[in-house]
């Protein structure tokens, strides 16, 4: 497959910039793999395509404020965008522009808090060393040590409360608001680390999840922490020789369990997001089982990949040329879902984060 494959116009009006007035307000294109014809329906109609027994399965990461401000010792602005935790305060981080800060420099940013800059692992991407002022954490030794590394994690989050922003996408041409602290997160995310959200949950309300269990199907959930690599550009016109960024998750005993009841009972698991079919289709073994796993996946799903756990994928809709894009063309079939974008366009769907929902069945 070529990267050119993957692409499609669309209409800069479509982006969305702002979320819906309620979340289940968003529209839903319903697309069918074996009646190859899609649906046009409201987000709030999901539970009638999800029966009794089945599985939905839900990324419950929780988006962290990562974009931050700040300024050399000189006085010039850099752009800080946090990428991956190394340990308590130290962090690797997208620089712009990067040309301007040299190893050793340090970063000033609101609050009292600066950062040092030790080294660059890639060309624009470094390591930071936060120094928050005054400290939050004292020394621990021996057997304290595990608490402290824990404390340190909640402390530098109460930081980024602080002086960081929400990660809006660059496509989103405005400042993060207030409302984006809310909407930018879903109603179920519980663990922080995600530098943007798991875009197909932000449809889901409290009451439409209760509805879903009401009806008798099984809700399980994983952790992917999005990062960076699920953005990072395909360079390549052969993608087969694109490298994805790891990206961990975790996927507990429980949660195994009863993805895998569902499918050993003929019942159908939904993942709802690309981030949630990575980490399933990362841990799951041949015959499609899960066992309870913490790991780093930096697996690359694209056609003809074959899903051993999934059956339905809800999913936004995704720019061009994109390895998200390319997932869902795995599962649904690169000339279907490339129709049914064709589809959305002339239906005025709204696209990307903020954008309508798409359900793949």
């Amino acid at each position: 497959m070529k990267l050119s494959d993957f692409d499609y116009r669309l209409p800069p009006r479509l982006i969305a910039q702002f979320p819906p007035l309620s979340r289940t307000a968003s529209r839903l294109l319903v697309v069918s793999r074996d009646k190859k014809r899609v649906e046009h329906k409201r987000f709030s109609c999901l539970s009638g395509y999800l029966a009794g027994g089945d599985c939905l399965v839900l990324n419950d990461t929780r988006v962290i404020p990562a974009r931050l401000t700040a300024r050399k010792p000189s006085g010039g602005r850099i752009e800080v965008l946090l990428l991956k935790e190394y340990a308590p305060f130290l962090w690797e981080a997208l620089l712009r522009p990067a040309a301007r800060v040299k190893p050793g420099i340090n970063l000033i940013f609101d609050k009292g808090v600066s950062a040092l800059l030790l080294d660059y692992v890639r060309p624009g991407v470094g390591r930071l060393k936060f120094e928050p002022r005054p400290p939050l954490i004292g020394r621990e030794t021996g057997s304290e040590k595990g608490r402290g590394e824990a404390k340190a994690e909640r402390d530098f989050l109460k930081i980024l409360e602080r002086i960081g922003k929400v990660p809006l996408p660059p496509y989103i041409k405005r400042q993060p608001r207030g409302l984006d602290k809310k909407r930018y997160q879903t109603v179920y995310a519980r663990i922080p680390g995600a530098i943007a959200a798991p875009t197909a949950g932000l449809h889901f309300t409290l009451p439409l999840l209760e509805k879903l269990k009401g009806k008798g199907v099984k809700i399980a959930r994983i952790t992917l922490h999005v990062g960076y690599g699920t953005f990072k550009p395909v360079r390549e016109e052969d993608i087969s020789k694109h490298k994805m960024e790891e990206e961990c998750y975790s996927i507990s005993d429980d949660d195994a369990r009863v993805i895998n009841q569902a499918k050993q009972a003929g019942k159908k698991v939904f993942a709802v997001g690309t981030t949630t079919s990575r980490a399933l289709e990362s841990a799951a073994g041949k015959d499609g089982m899960l066992t309870s796993k913490s790991d780093w996946t930096d697996l690359f799903i694209y056609p003809p990949y074959k899903f051993k756990v999934i059956e339905g994928l809800l999913t936004n809709f995704h720019l061009p040329r994109t390895t998200l894009l390319m997932l869902v063309s795995a599962f649904g079939g690169k000339d279907l879902i490339l129709s049914a974008y064709r589809e959305a366009i002339a239906k005025k769907y709204r696209f990307y984060s903020y954008g309508d929902a798409m359900l793949i069945l």
